[in-house]
């Protein structure tokens, strides 16, 4: 009975040992992976963007809440804001939602999961966004032979133009995670950030690339730079993050 007591310990705490941060950066492209109950993770970064003579950096963060096995809460903003060529600054909006896990992936299936966000008209200056702006995406997630993964994230998103016509957009993309090594890990990723008509914005499509460091198993130092592929898009973004898990 003793040993059967610790064989059970054992294979919990390696278990345990196993769960591993994953965080929802540094690319564009959701994971369907949620906050186990009660554990919180926050996702900080710096980012800095350029399109002709205008740049803008920005500081985003994401904060997560497990409150089921499932499902988590999500809180998140772009920060503060200053942009060159016009000059402003401000903060950002507000987004609130929550994900929910329908499937655990391995090697036989895929992860799957719902993401629900809102955006809020909370920010200030020119960044404040127009009214309620709802989106849904599915995620999933493919464990692929020699440790690759391939994430993909297809969704509708609900927006206000500068007429304050609504309309809505698709989100699509897929993203590619490679394995350099034990703690390191890269990204290779293109991503319709946008894909709308002319008068709303028009199609925002990236491609993007990055690595990220596991310092610890509640820990990860993480960047990406991303290339704009169209007119409707910023030339370059890049940014630089960490998350933490508690």
């Amino acid at each position: 009975m003793r040993v059967a007591l610790l064989l059970l310990l054992t294979a919990c705490v390696a278990a345990h040992a196993d769960e591993a941060i994953s965080p929802d950066r540094p690319d564009f492209t959701n994971g369907p992976d949620v906050m186990a109950a009660g554990r919180f993770q926050v996702e900080a970064s710096g980012a800095w963007q350029r399109d002709g003579r205008t740049r803008l950096r920005s500081t985003p963060v994401l904060w997560r809440l497990g409150i089921g096995h499932d499902l988590e809460l999500r809180l998140d903003s772009d920060g503060a804001l200053r942009q060159r060529g016009p000059d402003a600054s401000g903060r950002g909006d507000l987004g609130v939602g929550f994900k929910w896990q329908m499937q655990d992936g391995d090697e036989s299936k895929p992860g799957l999961g719902w993401l629900f966000e809102m955006k809020t008209p909370t920010g200030s200056g020119p960044f404040k966004g127009h009214g309620l702006r709802p989106a849904l995406s599915f995620l999933a997630q493919w464990e692929l032979p020699a440790d690759l993964s391939l994430g993909t994230m297809a969704g509708l998103v609900t927006d206000r133009n500068d007429a304050d016509q609504r309309y809505t957009a698709a989100v699509l993309s897929t993203s590619l995670g490679i394995p350099l090594g034990e703690k390191l890990h890269g990204f290779a990723e293109i991503a319709g950030q946008q894909l709308a008509s002319a008068r709303n914005g028009g199609k925002v499509v990236t491609a993007g690339t990055g690595l990220a460091w596991q310092l610890t198993d509640d820990a990860q130092l993480d960047t990406a730079v991303f290339r704009g592929l169209n007119r409707s898009t910023p030339d370059w973004a890049w940014t630089v993050g960490l998350s933490l898990r508690f």
